[in-house]
């Protein structure tokens, strides 16, 4: 099956040409002239249709790249990935820490998904795709999908905020028992909650805590974020710490741990979660079951 790239444009985007609109969109198409090459090739389609570089792009379109015959045998990616639940129209992968998503690297989970899951058999197959980001250094739950309506539905839970995501987090330092946190990112209003399960003392950082987390908002590096603003950092974050209590060497300590949405096609309640890493339960191991 050829491989696809697709891209679903949001409805209030500033009318432009395609040449211009997607630069940058897919990971395999990084620059400009790149991009007008595979349009000239007519490997770029728009709602269906062949593309030209005079296309304009004003809202809502699906963008859809496919990839040349050569592009599988050139840029074969081997990475096993576990996958947590799978069917015909999208899947759920747990993500390794230190691995891109997507991008213009090589070595992203995106490259990797075709070899992990199988084939749809749907009208609308395309090459699975990833529906959300999860940072470089977090691990956990990522959901995928496997056909071009799935992949659009999905898109659509999440602008509306319909797709319940929790994480679990080490954090440093005294905290209470429950909270939630409301302050700005990048000037945009954010809010998170989080639940403290365990506490345990410890000689360097006073006090690490094992809390549940949940976005209520998804701005970029929230939770790190939201947890540095009240002098709780995470564990491990060598971006967003407080002085004199940085980690190297051990990873980040943020797992996304559960998702919670409405099948796309069978409307079926979903609920798909995933045990803690070892390094988590190394810390708290009364929670192994977790």
């Amino acid at each position: 099956m050829q491989q696809k790239e697709i891209h679903i444009v949001n409805e209030n985007v500033t009318p432009k040409r395609l040449q211009e609109y997607g630069v940058g969109v897919f990971q395999s198409i990084s620059t400009k002239s790149a991009l007008k090459k595979a349009i000239k090739k007519k490997f770029i389609l728009v709602d269906g249709l062949i593309a030209s570089t005079a296309t304009m792009i004003v809202g809502g379109e699906t963008i859809v790249y496919q990839h040349p015959p050569e592009y599988e045998k050139n840029t074969r990616l081997i990475l096993k990935l576990e996958v947590v639940y799978e069917d015909e129209y999208l899947a759920v992968i747990n993500k390794p820490a230190g691995i891109l998503v997507s991008g213009n690297g090589f070595k992203t989970v995106a490259n990797a998904l075709a070899q992990n899951l199988k084939n749809s058999s749907g009208v609308d197959a395309v090459s699975p795709q990833p529906c959300h980001r999860l940072d470089y250094a977090t691990t956990g739950l990522l959901l995928v999908g496997k056909t071009s309506s799935a992949i659009t539905k999905l898109n659509q839970l999440f602008e509306h905020k319909k797709i319940e995501k929790e994480y679990f987090a080490v954090t440093i330092g005294g905290m209470a028992t429950v909270g939630s946190i409301n302050s700005n990112i990048d000037d945009k209003p954010a809010k998170s909650s989080f639940e403290v399960l365990e506490s345990i003392v410890s000689e360097r950082f006073s006090y690490l805590n094992l809390v549940k987390l949940s976005p209520h908002t998804g701005r970029r590096h929230q939770l790190r974020k939201h947890l540095l603003s009240i002098e709780n950092p995470i564990l491990g974050d060598t971006t967003y710490f407080s002085t004199g209590l940085e980690l190297k060497g051990k990873g980040l300590y943020l797992h996304a741990k559960s998702l919670r949405f409405q099948h796309p096609v069978t409307n079926e309640e979903m609920y798909i979660e995933s045990k803690l890493p070892k390094k988590f339960t190394k810390l708290f191991p009364g929670q192994l079951n977790l």
